[in-house]
């Protein structure tokens, strides 16, 4: 049996906020796997990313930050999203010798008698001073429930189902969700010659207003407000609209990217919506989100009467000791490298008043001495 392995620092996920918070962590002087450990699901680099459909690219997406001191330059617009960013995560690792742990599953955080974090594995325990935790929200794709959902005789597949457009091609499929997702779907379903419906909650919101810094403070200081009311973080889109832009403005006026409204129920061949009108469907993709994957810290009881978990920057408020990145405010590429950030340098603080803390002074440079530390 694996003795307990103890670490001033573990950070839970090696996506882009838990690759920011290594980083700092190892800057400011605590060695990997020692000082600090990076405990990873994947088979591989690239979080989230790395299960993305082929064709979702950088181009399509909203697109990703660079990490600290490390730019990611200007990859091939049509290359898929997952392969650049799992290369892109990969090279990170390795050239700040960060050893992120992986495949490793969390199971369970609990505290400990000693005033430390237990985190149960699949691989054995870690005991923490301190937890950033960084799971993101893949692993917790959200299926609303709705009357004859069990009765309908066709295919059913959520976001992260999702492969190729062409394997749609000749059939009739529904959409359902607001988000950017859905109408890269929408669009690419119909090239590929499907018959496309679509259904959106509310009307869809498309915005002119370029989501630029200025645009990307709005929304976090509004989902902030949330969080730290411990309200759960609102849907992307709900924080920012959808952006019109060229391409989708051609598939409102092609008549693709028109919402048939609420959806109602479903039939065994098809659905009903709000105003009573029907729509037949061999296929329904629900591209309705994720929810924060928190169910390891169900034992920490976080939950506040609104729902969330209530929030101070990227602290808990009642477990100060843990951390979450990626989450509300954090959960763009921006927001998260930055929430890393905050972080890891509110850990090292506090291991500062901690008297039994192995951190050091030293500060860690990359190994290609040609770049130059700008964070």
């Amino acid at each position: 049996m694996v003795a307990d392995r103890e670490v001033d620092v573990a950070v839970i996920g090696a996506g882009q906020a838990g690759l920011s918070a290594a980083y700092y962590l190892a800057r400011r002087g605590l060695i990997p796997e020692s000082g600090f450990v990076v405990l990873d699901a994947n088979e591989g680099p690239g979080g989230a990313w790395r299960h993305r459909w082929d064709s979702l690219t950088l181009g399509s997406a909203h697109g990703i930050h660079d990490l600290p001191n490390f730019p990611l330059g200007t990859p091939d617009p049509r290359e898929p999203a997952s392969s650049v960013v799992s290369r892109y995560y990969d090279a990170y690792e390795a050239e700040f010798g960060l050893r992120v742990q992986r495949p490793v599953r969390v199971r369970k955080v609990s505290r400990t008698a000693g005033n430390r974090l237990r985190i149960t594995t699949d691989s054995g325990v870690w005991l923490a001073k301190f937890v950033i935790n960084a799971t993101g929200t893949w692993d917790k794709p959200y299926w609303p429930a709705y009357p004859g959902q069990q009765d309908f005789r066709g295919i059913q597949l959520h976001t992260r189902d999702f492969r190729s457009a062409a394997d749609f091609a000749g059939r009739r499929v529904l959409v359902v969700g607001g988000g950017t997702s859905a109408l890269q779907f929408l669009l690419q379903l119909h090239e590929a010659g499907a018959q496309t419906a679509w259904s959106t909650r509310r009307p869809p919101e498309f915005t002119r207003r370029p989501f630029d810094a200025e645009w990307g403070r709005g929304v976090e200081r509004a989902v902030s407000e949330r969080t730290r009311a411990g309200l759960p973080p609102l849907s992307v889109v709900a924080a920012t609209g959808l952006p019109l832009t060229a391409q989708y403005q051609k598939g409102i006026d092609d008549g693709v990217l028109i919402s048939r409204g609420p959806l109602v129920r479903l039939t065994p061949a098809g659905a009903v919506f709000e105003d009573g009108s029907t729509a037949a469907a061999d296929v329904i993709l629900w591209a309705t989100g994720f929810r924060a994957s928190l169910g390891h810290l169900a034992s920490l009881h976080l939950r506040e009467p609104g729902g969330g978990v209530r929030m101070d920057g990227p602290r808990v408020v009642l477990l100060p000791q843990l951390f979450l990145v990626g989450y509300g405010e954090s959960a763009s590429t921006l927001g998260a490298t930055r929430a890393g950030r905050a972080a890891a340098l509110a850990a090292l603080a506090a291991l500062q008043g901690w008297s039994t803390s192995s951190q050091t002074n030293s500060v860690m440079v990359p190994r290609s001495q040609s770049r130059r530390s700008t964070a």
